[in-house]
């Protein structure tokens, strides 16, 4: 298997849309390619997976060790990984950048190609890719595309100011305000709720394939001759599962679960059944119930209703462990205030108020430990969340650091068989 990586100088490039757009055209023409991303996200994979056909990938830097995403980079047989960068090149978590894209460039030895928003530049564009492509010589820059490139002169304009860098300018997409998906509060609209999704896919493929209006087609050739073999790991890292027989909620309330977590538990021999909460399932028999995050405060009127979901949750917890992420931690609590400021009763598990009426940004990766619960240990995470804490009463489930190190207040709450907290768990230390 080969790799590249599509990076930016910055966030709002237009990564994804490049990265989804390239994933088809790869694709219809008969590469077995598959997606990853860099980061701690649930949205983008999901669209590379619709996008190839093909289970995409998380790959962190900052929460995983180099072997970790070295296993998990070769994972699943194919002939190219095309793993789509979070913000700039070099950007990752205070202080010294770690965790950036470029890290994965580094450990896993693979090329770089730099997606560049030139809609507003012309022979700038030169000095700012001889910058990136200079600044480490173990990033290794290896080709360019240009993205909303405005006319046939802008082409010409962008294409003769890097000719002197060496570069391969591998393609062009037009600046076209079709070629933008939808977005909301924490960031792009889950792909199994975007309208003519498929459309959309097709109509980015063509765009890069055919290149700006005047330019030259997407040069296919070279962009799969710049990709690197991806070394296979020596020893494959074990995932301890939580327990024996896992229930998932998967669902659009429910939908943000890594998949190397849910791999993972299963290599090791434990059973993972889903269940859709929305739908109104019952909670499977299990040993336990695993509520990840995701919009349940797009849902939250629909969840309160569904009584036989609700029921047989609450008398789980009587036998077995029940545990929440984010989204699922706040359908554990006593109630849920959506935007508009309606408040609806959820499961009564946890002494715990959320609301979103009043928004409140919380990002950043935690070192995490808890002593007790299905998830005791210390553990990499991350928070991502707009939810404010009206009410939380009991026992602290996690001890928290910041990126940095720093001591946070402790996070989530634990009642008995039931725990739950903000934080995203991506990796046991």
């Amino acid at each position: 298997m080969k790799g590249l990586i599509l990076a930016a100088p910055s966030s709002g490039a237009g990564k994804t849309t490049v990265t989804l757009a390239l994933l088809r055209m790869l694709a219809r023409n008969g590469v077995q390619v598959r997606g990853a991303k860099s980061g701690p996200d649930y949205i983008d994979p999901k669209f590379h997976e619709a996008a190839c056909h093909q289970p995409c990938l998380n790959l962190d830097a900052w929460a995983m060790s180099p072997e970790r995403i070295a296993t998990l980079a070769t994972s699943a047989p194919a002939e190219l990984l095309l793993i789509e960068g979070a913000m700039g090149l070099f950007d990752g978590a205070p202080p010294e950048g770690r965790g950036a894209v470029a890290d994965l460039a580094r450990q896993l030895d693979l090329p770089v190609i730099l997606i560049v928003d030139a809609g507003r530049m012309a022979q700038s564009v030169a000095p700012l890719v001889a910058g990136f492509a200079g600044f480490d010589p173990r990033v290794r820059v290896a080709g360019v595309i240009l993205n909303r490139v405005g006319s046939p002169r802008h082409a010409r304009m962008l294409r003769a100011a890097l000719a002197p860098l060496g570069l391969p300018v591998l393609g062009t997409l037009p600046r076209r305000t079709d070629l933008a998906l939808p977005s909301r509060h924490l960031g792009l609209v889950q792909a199994a709720e975007t309208a003519e999704l498929e459309h959309f896919l097709e109509n980015a493929a063509d765009a890069l394939a055919e290149g700006a209006p005047g330019d030259q087609p997407f040069d296919l050739a070279t962009t799969l001759a710049l990709a690197n073999p991806l070394a296979e790991p020596a020893l494959p890292p074990q995932t301890p599962p939580p327990a024996q027989h896992i229930a998932v909620a998967q669902d659009q309330a429910f939908a943000f679960a890594y998949p190397h977590m849910l791999t993972g538990w299963r290599a090791a021999g434990a059973t993972v059944t889903f269940f859709s909460a929305l739908a109104d399932d019952p909670v499977p028999a299990c040993d336990l119930v695993f509520l990840p995050g995701g919009y349940p405060e797009l849902h939250a009127g629909r969840i309160a209703a569904n009584a036989r979901f609700l029921t047989s949750l609450r008398r789980h917890a009587e036998t077995a462990p029940v545990y929440g992420e984010c989204g699922g931690y706040m359908v554990l609590g006593d109630g849920l205030t959506d935007a508009e400021g309606t408040r609806h009763a959820m499961a009564g598990l946890l002494r715990l108020e959320t609301s979103f009426q009043q928004r409140k940004l919380h990002l950043g990766y935690r070192r995490l430990s808890a002593g007790a619960g299905p998830m005791t240990g210390d553990w990499a995470g991350h928070e991502f969340h707009y939810a404010t804490t009206l009410r939380a009463e009991g026992e602290a489930l996690f001890t928290a650091r910041d990126a940095e190190g720093t001591h946070l207040p402790p996070m989530g709450l634990r009642h008995g068989r039931v725990s739950g907290s903000f934080a995203h768990l991506i990796e046991r230390r």
